[in-house]
């Protein structure tokens, strides 16, 4: 079949989505979604709203222990014989926000603008990841001239900090033969495999110590990074904040007595750090040694990095005196930091795939507090003896340096399924929809069907989603066009599935 030729089947149903398929309720719904907090483990406003969605609508509607929802919708008049579809997103949003943008992401909205095509945010995450997955599936729920069959619009919890929903979820409590996951960032890019993911936790214990005499304090930060989804935007070559303000504290310590007072910088487990501050102290006599390198340093970076980044700030500042970490445990945290393993360990060996990123690791954040340093990271790989190998090298590096180390269970990789229907499907109703042919790929980032293809061994996946750049970062922005590219396209699976 040529592009330009229709199969009868699909193309009869075209027109009559086209006419009745506006996504304008997608986006009515997603305003509503972001008058709700829902941050990672605090998602229990949005379970109550979804709770009573189903109830307003009369669907069967069930919350598990976990919290995860699913609404149940029956198939439309002459639809009974189509199988069960799964739609699914989580329900949670990473919180960021830029420096200075006050807001208490437990109470407040997220305010939005529109910017020529994209819809963004106010200096904040945006949260269409995955809210307009989620959306999309209310949208659904909430139509009435709408053709489909069974349908079942589950809404997972925790996505963002541990896939503990997915996690959590049962089996037998989701009950279709297929899954389209709405949690995709690329209009026309279709995913049926992901990567498996660990987080490996560092402690380090000191004792604090009053300054010996003499000594100068200043405060080194870091800002303005373009930061990123630690899987996704991992071979972008995107400074890491940590990574930045460690090498100049490893390059000081080889040159003189140094003491860290305080590292805080890097927040959620799967981002890449934008911003950042650390205190140290160093000889007063050296002080404007240190001034001088950073001034040189900072040219370094920019010229390093004048591709990837651009608007980045770094700052060095007199600081107050206080209280330090011993001298045992300030070599020993930044020697850590400055050895252990940061970005892409591996490229993927098969030649149609040579564009993906098989195994690498991310330093998240490094946060100080009275008597310990605590540091998160986190590792994936679409390869799970080389995921093992690569958080087995985090952790050595972590034990070597005095650490106590924590590895969670992890997830698994989600393996491309032989022969799927709902691919098939997928692909031929998207080029008999837009005239041009998709992306079949694989994605170097953590998707809940890797745990769904552990507990529905039998589940068709396939993942899918709107266009978003800055993910997990306060550029997020959704690309208005491709909702509606989506939305008609989603339909269409549903005709035809």
């Amino acid at each position: 079949m040529t592009k330009k030729e229709l199969n009868p089947a699909i193309s009869s149903h075209i027109a009559d989505i086209q006419r009745c398929s506006s996504a304008s309720g997608v986006f009515d719904e997603f305003a509503k979604i972001n008058r709700i907090p829902r941050q990672s483990k605090h998602e229990e406003q949005m379970i109550a709203y979804l709770r009573g969605v189903g109830e307003e609508l009369g669907l069967p509607t069930v919350v598990d222990e976990t919290g995860n929802v699913i609404i149940r919708k029956p198939a439309t008049p002459g639809m009974e014989d189509k199988p069960c579809v799964i739609l699914q997103s989580h329900m949670d949003m990473v919180c960021e926000s830029l420096h200075g943008r006050e807001i208490n992401f437990q109470t407040d909205p997220i305010e939005t603008y529109i910017d020529g095509e994209w819809l963004c945010a106010d200096r904040t995450t945006l949260g269409a990841d995955d809210g307009i997955g989620c959306a999309m599936e209310l949208a659904l729920l909430r139509a009435d001239n709408i053709e489909h069959g069974p349908v079942e619009c589950v809404f997972t919890v925790d996505e963002e900090t541990g896939l503990t929903g997915a996690i959590g979820m049962k089996p037998g409590f989701m009950t279709g033969d297929y899954l389209i996951n709405l949690d995709s960032e690329d209009e026309g890019q279709f995913f049926i495999s992901c990567a498996g993911g660990v987080n490996t936790t560092a402690k380090f214990s000191f004792q604090r110590i009053a300054a010996p005499q003499g000594y100068f304090f200043l405060e080194a930060g870091v800002k303005g990074l373009v930061g990123g989804h630690s899987g996704d935007d991992i071979n972008k070559k995107r400074a890491n904040a940590i990574k930045l303000l460690t090498r100049f504290l490893y390059n000081q310590m080889n040159k003189m007595p140094l003491y860290l007072a305080s590292f805080d910088c890097g927040k959620a487990h799967n981002a890449i750090p934008r911003e950042g501050t650390v205190v140290f102290a160093v000889p007063a006599s050296l002080k404007e040694n240190v001034k001088a390198e950073w001034n040189v340093y900072v040219s370094d970076i920019e010229n390093e990095y004048h591709v990837s980044e651009g608007k980045q700030e770094l700052s060095l500042a007199s600081a107050e005196p206080q209280d330090v970490i011993d001298a045992d445990a300030t070599k020993r945290i930044v020697l850590a930091l400055q050895a252990v393993d940061n970005g892409i360990m591996n490229m993927c060996q098969d030649e149609e795939l040579a564009w993906l990123v098989e195994t690498s690791s991310n330093l998240a954040s490094v946060h100080t507090s009275a008597n310990e340093a605590v540091v998160v990271t986190s590792q994936r790989s679409c390869v799970m003896s080389q995921l093992a190998n690569m958080a087995a090298t985090v952790k050595s590096c972590f034990l070597l340096a005095g650490a106590e180390v924590e590895q969670g269970d992890g997830y698994p990789a989600w393996q491309p399924r032989a022969n799927s229907h709902l691919v098939d499907v997928t692909v031929k109703t998207y080029r008999e929809l837009f005239g041009k042919e998709p992306k079949v790929l694989g994605i170097h980032a953590g998707l809940e069907c890797g745990l769904f293809s552990e507990r529905y061994p039998n589940l068709d996946m396939v993942s899918m989603g709107p266009t978003l750049r800055g993910v997990h970062t306060p550029e997020e922005r959704l690309l208005i066009p491709t909702v509606q590219m989506v939305w008609d396209h989603l339909l269409l699976i549903l005709k035809n599935i």
